[in-house]
């Protein structure tokens, strides 16, 4: 797995959840499938009255979840900005060439008149596949985006007691000093924390 796989696997799925945080906020989430994908970058159109456009240019921080029918789920964290105004009109055009259903929604110039077009290329992606034995997670960058650590790790001090491994869903913890978690395979469900008596697990980020 890599990230433009990743990339090809939202195309496939077509509608996403696009989260943003409005002036309250408050999480809102909406479907998007006004997508095109460059092997770069996702552009993606929109109406300018909507609140979702208002929360974009007001913060741009935006998560974009697709999830395949093989249960793999693929998150973007990122920051969503205007195209370029002289490539607004371009991009409107290839979205509503590639789908032409838009054209029920927006027929005619209205598409321009109403519409603008943002851009995804600096964003970290999550893959995290339940479909599989173990499960398999990895994180990718595109362009600038920045990974986060995030689920647990076991610090120095642990004493070898066992009592993580034993209560891991995904036996995915391997004996050591001190004892390792398999990044790949940890469902971050925190069971290994809970159970330790020294507090040598300790979460990250």
């Amino acid at each position: 797995m890599d990230a433009q796989t990743c990339w090809k696997k939202l195309e496939y799925v077509g509608v996403l959840a696009f989260t943003t945080v409005d002036k309250n906020g408050a999480p809102q989430i909406r479907n998007i499938s006004a997508i095109h994908y460059e092997s770069d970058r996702m552009i993606f159109f929109t109406a300018k009255g909507k609140a979702f456009c208002e929360e974009l240019l007001t913060d741009g921080r935006v998560q974009v979840l697709g999830y395949t029918k093989y249960k793999e789920m693929i998150r973007l964290s990122a920051k969503a900005v205007p195209v370029p105004e002289n490539k607004q009109e371009k991009w409107i055009d290839t979205i509503f060439a590639e789908q032409p259903c838009l054209s029920n929604v927006y027929p005619g110039d209205t598409r321009k008149l109403a519409g603008i077009v943002f851009e995804i290329k600096d964003a970290e992606i999550e893959y995290f596949n339940l479909g599989v034995n173990p499960i398999f997670r990895e994180s990718y960058s595109i362009g600038a985006g920045s990974l986060t650590q995030k689920g647990y790790i076991i610090s120095e001090k642990c004493i070898g007691c066992g009592k993580c491994l034993k209560n891991c869903p995904q036996q995915c913890i391997e004996l050591g000093n001190p004892y390792n978690i398999q990044q790949n395979h940890c469902l971050h469900c925190g069971n290994c924390a809970v159970v330790c008596p020294i507090k040598a697990v300790e979460k990250q980020g």
